[in-house]
C-alpha cells in the first residue's frame, strides 16, 4: 500500500492545550463514578443487552460449527477459506448500504427483516452442504449482522443517556466479548456431524429479537457520518492505514479461520472450543492495561512493541505443533495483541485530527480493515494447504511482525508527539460498526474533559 507524505499537525487550539496539558489519561470509557446511573443502564437497555448476548452467541457460534463441520464434509482448507472470508465482505457492504437502508424503511422493519434472513441461512447449511451454498450464505449473514450491529448500537445509543452512555457503551462490548466465549461451549452440546448444533444458533438468533422488539421505544434518528477519501485518511495517518489492512488480515484469521485450523491440526472439539475461546480471552485481558499505557507514552512504539508481542505468540503457536497449551497461550497472545491494536490505531490516527474530523476517518479505516479481512481468510487458507496447519499461525506472525516493522520505519519519519496531545484512548472491538466507535469516541472526550475540570478545581 503506498505511502503518501505526512503533512504537519494543525496546530492545536489554546484551550486544547490547556485541556491536554492538565488532563489526568485514564482508558475507562465512561471514567464517571459507578452509581444509579448504571441501574438506569439496565433499566433502559436490559433487553437490548440481552438480545444482543443472544446473537453475537449465535453469531460466534455458527463460525465454529462451520469451521468443524466443513472439515467433515470433506471440503479443502481454501474452500473454507473462501467460505470464511465472504461473511467480512458481506459485512463490509452492509455497513456500507444499512443505514441508508435504515432512513428509507425504519429500524424495526430491517432489524426484523435482517433477522429473519439470519435465522433462515443458520438453519439451511446443513441441508445444502456444498461450498457455494456456504459462501452465498456466509455472504447473507455478514451483510445482515452488520446491519443489525448499526440498528442494535443506534438503539442502545439513543436508549442511553448522556449520563450513563459510557456505561452502556462499556456493558455493550463486554456482552459481545462474553457473548463470543460462550458460544464455544456449545460445540460440545451435539454431533457437529447433525442438525441439532445449527438448530442452536437459529433459535437463540430468534429468540434475541423478542425482547429487543417488544421493549424498544421511540427509534431514534439516524445520520450518516461523512467519510474521507482513503488518500485522505492515509495521508493523514499513514501507519494507522497500513496498520488496518494488516490487522484486518490478522482478525480474519482469528475471528474465521481458528476452527478450520484446530480440525486441521487434529484437535478434538473441547479443545477447538478453547482454543477459538482464548483469542477473546486474551483480548478482553489487555484492552485496558493498553489503553492505560497508550495515554502515557509514545503510541508508535506501543504498536510496535505489542504487534511484536502478538508477533512472537504466533510464532510459538507456529512451532509448537499440537502441544495443546501452548497453542492456548499462542492464541491468548495473538488475540491480546491483535483486538487491542485497533482501538491504539484508531486512536494514534485521532491524534493527528480536529475533533470533528474523526467520526469520518474512523469510517475510513474500518474500510481498510474490512477490505483486509476479505483477504485474510483466503490468504491463510492458500498457505495452510501448502504447508499445513503451521501456516495458519506462520501468518499471523508475519502480519504482525510487518506491522511492527512498520511502526519503527513510521518513528523515523516523524518525531515523537507530546503525550499530553494525545487523543483520548477509546476501547472498541473489530466487530463494532461506525456507531458504536463514534460513540464511544465522543464519550471518551467528554470523560476527559470532566477529567480536566475536577483536576482544575
Amino acid at each position: 500500500m503506498p505511502c503518501v507524505p505526512t503533512p504537519r499537525r494543525p496546530a492545536p487550539r489554546k484551550d486544547d492545550v490547556d485541556r491536554r496539558r492538565h488532563a489526568t489519561p485514564t482508558i475507562a470509557l465512561d471514567r464517571r463514578r459507578i452509581d444509579p446511573a448504571m441501574s438506569q443502564v439496565f433499566k433502559s437497555a436490559w433487553a437490548l443487552l440481552l438480545g444482543m448476548l443472544l446473537l453475537m452467541i449465535g453469531n460466534g457460534f455458527q463460525g465454529t460449527l462451520l469451521g468443524v463441520r466443513g472439515e467433515i464434509e470433506g471440503f479443502s482448507t481454501f474452500e473454507m477459506s473462501i467460505i470464511m472470508s465472504a461473511y467480512f465482505a458481506g459485512f463490509l457492504g452492509g455497513s456500507r448500504m444499512a443505514p441508508e437502508m435504515i432512513r428509507r424503511v425504519g429500524h424495526v422493519r430491517v432489524f426484523a427483516a435482517l433477522g429473519s434472513f439470519i435465522s433462515a441461512v443458520l438453519i439451511l447449511f446443513p441441508v445444502l452442504t456444498d461450498p457455494v451454498s456456504w459462501t452465498i450464505g456466509r455472504l447473507i449473514l455478514g451483510f445482515c449482522f452488520s446491519g443489525v450491529y448499526v440498528t442494535a448500537e443506534s438503539w442502545l445509543n439513543n436508549a442511553a443517556s448522556n449520563e450513563n452512555r459510557g456505561q452502556a457503551l462499556s456493558l455493550y462490548m463486554v456482552t459481545q466479548t462474553l457473548g463470543i466465549i460462550a458460544a464455544q461451549g456449545l460445540l460440545l452440546t451435539a454431533d457437529p456431524s447433525g442438525f441439532v448444533l445449527f438448530v442452536i444458533p437459529s433459535v437463540l438468533v430468534s429468540i434475541s429479537f423478542a425482547p429487543i422488539l417488544l421493549s424498544i421505544s421511540p427509534t431514534p434518528a439516524f445520520e450518516t457520518t461523512k467519510r474521507m477519501t482513503l488518500r485522505e485518511v492515509m495521508t493523514v495517518s499513514p501507519l494507522g492505514s497500513v496498520g488496518m489492512f494488516l490487522l484486518g488480515g490478522v482478525f480474519a484469521a482469528q475471528y474465521g479461520m481458528a476452527a478450520v485450523y484446530g480440525s486441521m491440526a487434529g484437535l478434538g472439539l473441547a479443545q477447538i472450543s478453547m482454543f477459538v475461546a482464548a483469542f477473546y480471552v486474551g483480548a478482553t485481558a489487555a484492552q485496558f492495561p493498553l489503553g492505560w499505557l497508550s495515554d502515557r507514552m509514545d503510541r508508535r512504539r506501543l504498536i510496535m512493541i505489542t504487534a511484536l508481542i502478538g508477533g512472537l505468540g504466533a510464532f510459538v503457536g507456529m512451532v509448537v505443533g499440537t502441544a495443546f497449551p501452548l497453542l492456548v497461550l499462542a492464541a491468548v497472545l495473538v488475540g491480546g495483541a491483535a483486538n487491542p491494536l485497533y482501538s491504539l490505531l484508531m486512536a494514534y490516527t485521532n491524534d493527528f485530527l480536529e475533533h470533528d474530523e474523526m467520526a469520518a476517518a474512523s469510517a475510513g479505516m474500518m474500510f481498510i480493515n474490512g477490505v483486509g479481512a476479505i483477504f485474510g481468510p483466503i490468504i491463510v487458507g492458500l498457505i495452510m494447504e501448502t504447508f499445513g496447519p503451521p501456516g495458519y499461525f506462520g501468518m499471523i506472525c508475519f502480519l504482525l511482525m510487518l506491522l511492527s516493522a512498520y511502526a519503527l520505519y513510521r518513528m523515523t519519519q516523524r518525531p515523537a508527539p507530546n503525550v499530553e496531545n494525545n487523543a483520548p484512548y477509546a476501547p472498541v472491538m473489530p466487530t463494532s460498526t461506525s456507531v458504536a466507535v463514534e460513540v464511544a469516541q465522543e464519550v471518551s472526550f467528554e470523560a476527559q474533559e470532566e477529567d480536566d475540570t475536577d483536576t482544575a478545581q
